[in-house]
């Protein structure tokens, strides 16, 4: 696939997406997640950009929605779906379902409502997804105690690309290396010809280890997965027996996996490192308290004895002059030593020393006799490194077995992430369909020219509606009356003043919205035609200047000219115009719409003049007024086809005629 084929992807968007793994495939799939990986494209980005490789998938070039009402109903219809999701990626997901002409794209979108629909919105995996989101990658972590190392120029370039993570040293001879053992805890050397090296130190000859970068550095994979851990948690509830589906990983071994890492990926739920950890961190505090120890117990002797020597004030001889050394040797030798050996014995067991450790602990203390008691620094530092090392050597094995737990799973979480996330979005479309009780409608092909409507309008193009409820109006759903609803060619809606003509315009253009988005509607029962384009126009606010009128006529001529497989739907137009004219002008425009063989709604109050003013017979359906009672307006929501409807003020004159009588309002009654 040429990315800048895709609609909306040029050259500098085709660049970053070259920089996933397999850009063509990862596009093509719709992934919005993964496609937001690649550099500087978030989701809404990513979604556009889905969007327009399933347009070129099914080569649907064509724009649906044609007008700024039409559009502003899509935005409603996916406002309604998003409010439904609960993480932000399925919101964006749902971006890539749009109203279609085409009927694979269609019937695509369809087969994944149909299964949508199916999902049951179980309270405990929304909970789980409040916490799911696509996977993301870490930084480079630096690591700084293993290094590569190779005498090759063109491998140690390769290796600075391949492996960011470690420092990779120059070396030409066995010296080389085995300075290099000094100064890390680890190294890998890359060529082959230092096979059998023998030197001092964790050296190892691995000529295959850029291709393994699980073994060589498997930080790596440790800071994905510790990056993404909450992220797999969620993502793992969420696969769970409760979602119906059998996950594509084994979640025992995974949530197994994740308890053995910490947040900052290094290795969790270890006694022995985390005493190894704990020793090295703790050494110069723990050396500190033992020396302390000493100091009391010397402290003590030396007041014990201050009573017991005769005739001799130990403090005064020091005073005089007496070497602290050559006293304590000379008067305290064995108390000393008693000294020592607490102070050792504390710091062995302050840092939970192994026998082996506790001698070289043994060494910090035992120089000459001093008070306070002194201890040997280079000592200090000696089981410092030993410690480290110790430290350094099981974390590196635990990291490398972790990682080579963990590295047959990297693919198979990415694709639980993504069914998790995918599932947000399936039980968005579950959750409306159920509480606004909707099914998937049937989506037939264009009207052909020579197709003839029968008498209630049914045929195959047009949309036939049943039991139909806008889920968009200012009450509850469950107060919304039903609205049976069918129109194949030109047509008039006429009806009293809020009567709910436009609230049907709405639910007409919702209904065929969602039915070419492959969406279920909010009906009892739907068949839509597969229309090129919706043209939607709202009532117009007042009479329009010349200019104004001027351009709203030249929309429409561009309207009916080929007119083809469109919907129209329009809310009030003689409200431009004076109403002889707008009559004149409507009428002129059913005229070319029904010779098109276009669907068409005109709301109008001047139906019988518009009627009048066309050559072709136009079909009039009305809302009909039941009446008033108690000076509220009773409607039978449906529209009833070939029938005008009366007005307000008819329905007003007559309730004056039937409750006043008298001529006056008989005569009024007449007129209309």
């Amino acid at each position: 696939m040429e990315l800048e084929a895709i609609p909306g992807v040029g050259t500098k968007t085709a660049a970053a997406l070259r920089e996933l793994d397999d850009p063509a495939a990862t596009v093509e799939s719709g992934d919005v997640a993964a496609i937001a990986r690649a550099p500087g494209v978030n989701e809404a980005r990513a979604a556009r950009i889905a969007r327009g490789a399933i347009r070129r998938r099914h080569d649907d070039e064509g724009r649906v929605l044609a007008t700024d009402r039409a559009r502003e109903l899509y935005r409603e219809a996916i406002d309604l779906l998003r409010e439904r999701t609960v993480t932000d990626h399925a919101a964006k997901r749902l971006e890539t379902f749009y109203p279609s002409a085409s009927a694979s794209r269609i019937a695509e979108a369809q087969s994944f409502a149909a299964d949508a629909i199916e999902r049951d919105p179980d309270p405990a995996v929304r909970e789980a997804l409040a916490d799911c989101a696509p996977l993301s990658d870490p930084p480079t972590v630096r690591v700084r105690g293993r290094c590569l190392a190779t005498a090759d120029a063109e491998t140690l370039a390769r290796a600075e690309t391949a492996v960011p993570e470690l420092s990779v040293e120059t070396v030409e001879d066995a010296r080389d290396v085995s300075e290099l053992g000094r100064s890390y805890a680890s190294v890998i050397v890359l060529d082959e010809s230092f096979a059998g090296l023998d030197v001092e130190g964790d050296v190892v000859v691995r000529p295959n280890a850029l291709e393994t970068p699980a073994e060589t550095v498997p930080e790596r994979l440790l800071a994905f997965f510790a990056e993404n851990r909450e992220r797999l948690g969620a993502a793992a509830a969420t696969g769970d027996p409760v979602s119906g589906d059998d996950p594509p990983v084994d979640l025992d071994r995974l949530r197994d996996a994740l308890s053995r890492l910490d947040d900052d990926g290094t290795i969790a739920g270890d006694a022995e490192l985390d005493r190894l950890t704990a020793a090295v961190d703790d050494l110069d505090a723990a050396v500190s308290t033992a020396a302390s120890v000493a100091d009391d117990r010397l402290r003590e002797a030396i007041r014990e004895r201050d009573v017991t020597i005769e005739g001799t004030d130990f403090l005064s001889l020091v005073e005089q002059g007496a070497r602290v050394d050559s006293l304590l040797d000379r008067e305290l030798a064995d108390e000393y030593d008693e000294a020592v050996d607490a102070a050792r014995d504390h710091l062995a067991d302050a840092l939970h020393l192994e026998p082996e450790e506790a001698e070289l602990a043994e060494r910090v203390f035992g120089g000459d006799p001093s008070f306070p008691v002194d201890h040997d620094e280079s000592a200090v530092s000696r089981l410092r490194t030993e410690l480290s090392a110790a430290r350094d050597r099981r974390a590196a094995r635990l990291k490398a077995d972790l990682a080579s737990d963990l590295g047959d799973l990297r693919e198979p979480v990415e694709t639980l992430v993504r069914d998790a996330l995918e599932l947000d979005v399936e039980l968005a479309v579950s959750r409306f369909a159920r509480e606004f009780d909707c099914v998937l409608p049937e989506v037939i092909g264009p009207v052909e020219e020579s197709a003839e409507a029968d008498g209630d309008g049914a045929d195959v193009g047009g949309f036939r509606i049943e039991g139909g409820r806008s889920p968009l109006l200012d009450v509850d759903f469950a107060d919304v009356e039903p609205v049976d609803y069918a129109v194949s060619g030109a047509t008039l809606l006429s009806g009293v003043n809020s009567g709910g003509k436009t609230s049907t315009l709405d639910l007409v253009a919702l209904v065929v919205v969602l039915a070419q988005m492959g969406l279920p509607v909010p009906a009892e029962s739907a068949t839509v035609e597969r229309f090129e384009e919706i043209h939607y126009y709202a009532k117009s606010q007042g009479t329009l200047d010349a200019g104004a009128f001027e351009a709203t006529l030249r929309d429409f001529g561009d309207l009916v000219d080929g007119a083809d497989g469109r919907l129209v739907l329009v809310d009030e137009l003689e409200s431009i115009t004076e109403p002889g004219a707008s009559a004149k002008i409507i009428a002129g425009i059913l005229e070319a719409l029904d010779d098109q063989h276009a669907t068409a709604v005109f709301v109008s109050h001047l139906a019988r003049e518009i009627r009048d003013a066309a050559y072709f017979e136009v079909a009039v359906d009305g809302i009909e007024a039941a009446g008033l009672v108690d000076g509220e307006l009773r409607v039978n929501r449906s529209p009833k086809k070939g029938h005008l409807a009366r007005s307000t003020p008819e329905l007003i004159v007559e309730k004056l005629a039937d409750d006043r009588g008298g001529d006056f309002y008989a005569d009024l009654l007449e007129k209309f």
